[in-house]
């Protein structure tokens, strides 16, 4: 009994020695980590107690800021303000009480937006006081004409159906000149200080609506779709840059198309016989000689030239996205095809099967070819400044690929103002405009109700000029089966674009 109670005794003494070690570590160790963690609710608190730094647009507009509330009913000091409320919301992302900055540009330079200790700017600062700690500004490269006229473009869709998206990059910098998304959010609903009222308000906006998009989910940069049509232009990209030898090869004239390794059937839209060579085939959009182009190109050379591009292999491999400055951005993939599979190759290089785009990934597709086969890597950040106006940071525009030479991107070129002449976007542009563009139209199954489509464009102007500035994709998911992209997404781009050559002097 007394043996017993010995051990106990040491025991109780090791355990009553452990909580002191604990205690010493706690209050010596990491007292510094843990009086500056993140989660640390003081911390949290002490966040709103600062200022932060302001969002502005490439022109200076104002995109979030904090506001000093001044108001002895409320916990904080200052309160996040979007003066533009949902029209920038997919890009600034928001600032929470409750939630922190879980997304967009709050998100991504978070780090330079809070109040932070800054470097010495003087001797004296150097020597003998620290300069005050202050928070950074984010300059965008954000064109807000061009992002006014996106957003009210999607919003004049005929349909019910007005989910959708537009994304207008440099193609020279891959600066993103607007990302517009619809359905969106607003961040001021979220930078409430009421914490139950930031709560309903996320509760609502993140539940889907009928279409399946919520507008905490833009959908330019975190949705997918089929690309449909517009896949050919990379299908072309591979004919040219890894097997020439197929750019003048005629394919004979069909409807349809039937594959030795399968039941399916690939037919033209509207059931019309189409073929030739690329230079009638783009335009027409043909399905069928198509199909054939991708069974001959072969699945290594249509999946490199696709990986080229920016897209991931279906499934398998390294899963990559774009390097855009921004968090959550979705995955864009071709098909995992079998080199012997010919139904799934005739069917991916129309950018079907397993093939999907996000609109950012289709707008870099077309930047490729009107930057001369050199791809820009996407960025919205132009320029950090402190308090005093000074360079904390700038974006140096980089290559993300290259995908065909400049004079393949020029021939490339030459059949997307075709498609814009006399294919199947003939009579949206005027010929003044000089375009380029290719269509898409993917079938595709709703969440609920018939088939219906996903329905595209993608373009870069001036063509003409061999030096685009401009370079736009747009998607309008869930249209009626018998509605195309030329009908649904044309008239935004041309809204879009005209908006852009109105600012540039040019004729609308």
């Amino acid at each position: 009994m007394g043996r017993r109670i010995r051990w106990l005794g040491v025991i109780l003494v090791l355990c009553f020695a452990l909580v002191i070690v604990q205690l010493i570590n706690i209050q010596f160790r990491q007292a510094s980590a843990l009086a500056n963690s993140p989660n640390n609710p003081r911390v949290a608190a002490t966040k709103f107690d600062n200022e932060r730094g302001t969002i502005t647009a490439s022109d200076g507009t104002v995109l979030a800021k904090s506001v000093n509330i001044n108001s002895s009913s409320s916990t904080y000091n200052y309160e996040r303000e979007y003066p533009d409320g949902p029209l920038y919301a997919g890009i600034t992302g928001y600032y929470s009480p409750y939630f922190g900055a879980p997304a967009g540009i709050e998100y991504q330079y978070n780090q330079y937006l809070q109040t932070h200790a800054q470097p010495p700017r003087n001797l004296s600062q150097l020597l003998f006081n620290k300069p005050p700690s202050e928070p950074d500004n984010v300059a965008l490269t954000v064109d807000p004409i061009l992002q006014a006229a996106a957003s009210h473009a999607l919003a004049t869709v005929p349909s019910a159906n007005k989910d959708g998206a537009v994304v207008v990059l440099n193609p020279s910098t891959g600066a993103v000149l607007a990302l517009a998304s619809n359905p969106t959010f607003d961040p001021n609903s979220l930078a409430n200080p009421s914490v139950p009222s930031e709560l309903a308000y996320e509760k609502a906006v993140s539940a889907n609506d009928i279409e399946g998009f919520n507008g905490l989910t833009p959908i330019a940069t975190q949705e997918s779709f089929f690309p449909g049509s517009t896949f050919k232009v990379v299908t072309t990209a591979a004919v040219y840059n890894l097997k020439p030898s197929l750019i003048n090869y005629s394919f004979p004239s069909a409807v349809s198309i039937s594959f030795p390794d399968s039941n399916k059937t690939l037919s033209n839209d509207g059931f019309t016989a189409c073929g030739g060579t690329m230079v009638v085939m783009l335009p027409a959009s043909c399905d069928p000689g198509y199909g054939e182009l991708g069974i001959k190109l072969g699945e290594a050379d249509l999946t490199q030239e696709a990986k080229d591009f920016g897209f991931s292999v279906y499934q398998s491999g390294p899963q990559t996205v774009p390097g855009l400055d921004l968090p959550h951005v979705a995955v864009s993939t071709i098909s995992n095809i079998s080199p012997t599979a010919q139904a799934d190759l005739a069917y991916s290089a129309i950018g079907q099967l397993d093939d999907q785009a996000t609109p950012l990934q289709n707008a870099l597709v077309a930047a490729g070819i009107a930057n001369g086969g050199v791809v820009m890597t996407p960025h919205l950040m132009s320029q950090i400044t402190d308090s005093q106006g000074s360079v904390v940071k700038t974006y140096t525009p980089s290559a993300m690929s290259t995908v065909t030479t400049s004079a393949e991107a020029a021939e490339i070129t030459k059949l997307m103002q075709s498609v814009a002449v006399d294919g199947t976007a003939a009579g949206i542009f005027p010929a003044s405009w000089h375009i380029a563009v290719k269509t898409g139209t993917a079938q595709v199954q709703a969440p609920s109700g018939p088939e219906q489509t996903d329905d595209w464009m993608i373009g870069f102007l001036p063509a003409a000029s061999g030096a685009s500035q401009l370079a736009i994709a747009v998607v309008v998911p869930y249209q009626a089966f018998s509605l195309t992209g030329a009908q649904i997404a044309g008239p935004i781009v041309r809204q879009v674009v005209a908006a852009y050559l109105g600012q540039a002097g040019g004729q609308g």
